[in-house]
């Protein structure tokens, strides 16, 4: 076994040399061999690329929109020309597939495309003689350091979702990537240098809840954007406007599949298994329960337990469907599960703690497991188990269905499969969830739109990405001005240029 590679942060363009006091493990989840030590981060270490980042706000700031938009499109050529290296990284440290990472980081992409609009996004509004001789104008300008604290289950696409409009924006930015998987956020930033970034405006400090709690109580922090579990988020939220920042915070969700009788079935279990077993499950916009109106239980139920029987579950750099979960520890809890379900009385229909899994060593694999008869009193609907784990919640009518969901504490995505417009109208109406899907089971908008969910999948009142990603990362400022005549002078007779 090969020693642990060293990984750490990125300070000012360059790996950071100083000494850890504190260290995590990185692991390869398909073989279950530690692949890496990272260091965590101190308070100090946080302090001190805050400071740096704010020094290099100061002149990327004052860049011109010009010269940001050439440095945004050089990192999106460099990102398409790299982006089977970064989505091996996330496969060799988070696991899931590599045509899934693959996808990951192209959503990713999409996000900094986006971005490379910024002198469109940014413009503001003028009226010419608002008073007699009075001109009044609004601008958008940065806040200065924001930082981007990112998950586990995309390493590459959530720090996407935020960084390149927050540079776009005129921002510098302190990500924290999660330390289970952080090379594939550490690789993206290196880019960033590549493109032409200053040094200084994206720094990436990897470390624990010591690393967030320095950035969620630094003075110089303008505003944070969080991606993670709904206790964690609620705490983010809770702590960094406390401290006078803005906050973005995305929590955890139980993402419902309505089908409706007039369904097309053999789509709707189709759906049911890809958005239900991607990623192990390991999606906040994952299908975790599939709502079925009687009397199409029975078949939806045979449809998705005959495909689930020819995935192959195993190492994600083979032909595998569906890889390990991201640590052993998340395994074993998400394997408690199926215990909870079976002793609070669910059937079992596919117990995905049996069967083989294609891979060399002791990964961390959970099969995908399917329960049926399941209530909203059990653990399995309850709680968000974040893997491999579909439930069966049967209903006598849309609206049965339609206020199971409602009553839900997560609000974050949800779909429903019909062949009825007017239903379909009416759901997307009706359903108190911030993502819908209609015949689409992961209703992940598409960049220029935005990204969140609605009660306690979202706290603060910014989603990611889009226009309202822009007005985060950004505060507004009305000029009212005055002046006299104005005179000019000198001769160029050259074609102008933006710089």
């Amino acid at each position: 076994m090969s020693e642990p590679r060293r990984i750490t942060h990125l300070i000012d363009g360059r790996p950071w040399e100083g000494t850890a006091e504190r260290t995590g493990p990185v692991f390869n989840p398909a073989t279950g061999e530690r692949t890496g030590a990272v260091d965590l981060a101190s308070a100090e270490l946080v302090g001190a690329a805050v400071a740096s980042a704010h020094t290099a706000w100061r002149s990327w700031r004052n860049v011109s929109l010009a010269r940001r938009t050439r440095v945004l499109f050089a990192f999106r050529e460099l990102l398409h020309a790299r982006k089977d290296e970064i989505a091996a990284l996330v496969t060799a440290e988070h696991g899931k597939v590599l045509s899934d990472a693959l996808g990951e980081v192209t959503r990713g992409l999409e996000v900094a495309e986006f971005a490379c609009g910024i002198p469109h996004l940014l413009k503001g509004g003028f009226s010419e003689n608002a008073s007699t001789a009075v001109d009044v104008h609004s601008i958008r300008q940065s806040l200065g350091v924001v930082a981007v604290i990112s998950p586990f289950n995309f390493p590459a696409m959530v720090p996407m979702w935020f960084v390149p409009i927050a540079i776009a924006c005129g921002n510098a930015v302190v990500l924290k990537p999660s330390e289970k998987d952080p090379s594939a956020a550490l690789a993206v930033a290196a880019l960033w240098k590549e493109a032409g970034l200053p040094d200084g405006v994206l720094q990436v400090v990897n470390g624990d809840k010591e690393a967030v709690d320095a950035l969620l109580t630094h003075k110089d922090v303008k505003a944070v954007s969080f991606v993670g579990s709904t206790p964690v988020a609620r705490y983010v939220y809770e702590t960094g406007t406390a401290h006078g920042k803005r906050v973005q915070a995305l929590g955890g969700a139980k993402n419902h599949m309505l089908v409706l009788p007039d369904a097309d079935l053999d789509l709707a279990a189709d759906a049911a298994v890809n958005a239900g077993f991607g990623s192990a499950g390991e999606r906040c916009m994952a299908i975790s329960v599939l709502v079925a109106v009687e009397p199409v239980a029975d078949r939806l139920v045979a449809g998705i337990t005959d495909r689930m029987a020819r995935l192959r579950t195993g190492d994600g750099t083979r032909a595998s469907d569906m890889g390990p979960l991201v640590t052993r520890e998340h395994r074993d809890k998400v394997a408690s599960y199926i215990d909870a379900g079976v002793e609070a009385g669910a059937t079992l229909v596919v117990d995905g703690t049996k069967g083989d899994f294609d891979a060399d060593g002791d990964g961390f694999f959970l099969g995908p497991t399917l329960f049926d008869d399941v209530r909203p009193d059990m653990p399995v609907y309850t709680d968000e188990i974040f893997g491999p784990v579909l439930s069966v919640v049967r209903v006598a009518s849309y609206d049965e269905g339609l206020d199971l969901i409602n009553a839900n504490p997560y609000g974050n995505g949800t779909a429903l499969f019909t062949n009825d417009g007017g239903a379909a109208r009416r759901f997307q109406n009706e359903v108190e969830v911030g993502m819908v899907g209609i015949n689409v089971p992961i209703p992940v908008p598409v960049s220029y739109f935005s990204f969140g969910g609605w009660k306690n999948s979202l706290f603060g009142d910014s989603h990611a990405h889009g226009t309202e990603g822009v007005h985060f990362f950004t505060r507004g400022k009305v000029v009212t001005s005055r002046w006299l005549d104005p005179s000019h002078g000198g001769i160029n007779l050259g074609f102008p240029r933006n710089e």
